[in-house]
């Protein structure tokens, strides 16, 4: 069974105390979902081509089918309408090889 990953590139972030708030409940839910968080970070970030150097995090679950799950679900909603539009992201659900 192929892992799946939630791949995160931040394109902008307008309002960081909502991206806390997003953060703070999105972790909770990920863990809760069997979320692994593999990447999280704004620091250490070298962007080529189109990309923008910004925020970036990746989450390891144990399954494609769970990740996807992890994201449909209501126990995210919360975290997703916490953020609004505090941020401009490119998130994507990938699976792994």
């Amino acid at each position: 069974m192929k892992k799946g990953y939630w791949v995160v590139a931040y394109r902008s972030i307008s309002d960081p105390s909502a991206l806390q708030a997003y953060s703070k409940l999105a972790g909770a839910h990920v863990q809760a979902s069997g979320g692994k968080a593999l990447v999280r970070t704004a620091d250490e970030v070298e962007a080529f081509e189109a990309g923008i150097k910004n925020r970036v995090v990746v989450i390891e679950f144990e399954s494609y089918e769970k990740a996807l799950a992890a994201y449909h679900s209501d126990g995210y909603k919360p975290a997703l309408e916490a953020l609004g539009s505090g941020a401009e992201r490119d998130f994507r659900i990938v699976a792994g090889v």
